[in-house]
């Protein structure tokens, strides 16, 4: 059985928390109106490197109350969060709303699926993760041959307070602290091929980085 990083469970309270505290006074269709706006804008931005195919399969992994699944009514669309169980209880979140997508209340690290998907999306979730090795593992097993991986994250800009934010709670809700070529270097690791990184929004802590990977047609051992 894995082991548990009690950063991460922590973590996973204050997301809900957050989640609730958040949408307190937001009207719910308003909002998910303007996410779907958001994630279309997202798919501008990668469109002369990613195509989704009228039959392409889609996984959204860690996909939050509010994740991509909503851009794509018309696919088939897998969707992973360890937290979906409560999310039910928030107004965005009723699923049978959008019956185009299979939803699982799992971690990423509990994916086994393989050679699934087309195109895996996991945005604004890697930095949420217990073991990021296991989750770049099986999401890049998870990829069929030639599937695309569209990874968002924000990535410390400064080693100094990338060394801080590791060691000391000043960003509970992400156990995980990287800069962004050490987010890049897991795709090389796991023997995919980086094809483009966009620099999406800067901040004065962070950079958020979408990264495009490519799995190989044929996977040489």
């Amino acid at each position: 059985m894995q082991k548990i990083n009690l950063k991460w469970k922590l973590a996973q309270k204050l997301e809900y928390k957050w989640w609730v505290q958040y949408l307190r006074k937001k009207n719910p269709a308003e909002y998910l109106a303007n996410k779907i706006k958001y994630w279309e804008k997202v798919l501008t931005t990668i469109g002369d490197v990613v195509t989704i195919e009228p039959t392409s399969v889609i996984l959204d992994a860690g996909c939050g109350p509010a994740g991509i699944f909503l851009a794509f009514p018309n696919h088939q669309v897998d969707a992973i969060d360890p937290l979906l169980d409560k999310y039910t209880q928030l107004s965005i979140f009723k699923p049978e709303k959008f019956p185009w997508t299979r939803f699982r209340t799992m971690p990423i690290e509990a994916l086994s699926d393989v050679d699934q998907y087309d195109a895996i999306f996991c945005l604004n979730a890697i930095n949420h993760v217990n073991d990021i090795d296991d989750c770049f593992k099986n999401l890049i097993q998870a990829l069929k041959p030639g599937g695309t991986l569209i990874m968002s994250t924000d990535a410390h800009r400064h080693i100094f307070l990338k060394k801080i934010f590791q060691y000391l709670p000043g960003d509970m809700l992400h156990p995980i602290q990287l800069d962004v070529s050490e987010y890049a270097a897991f795709f090389d690791k796991y023997k995919v091929s980086l094809v483009k990184k966009i620099l999406f929004k800067r901040m004065s802590i962070f950079d958020y980085y979408i990264l495009i990977a490519k799995k190989p047609l044929v996977t040489l051992d």
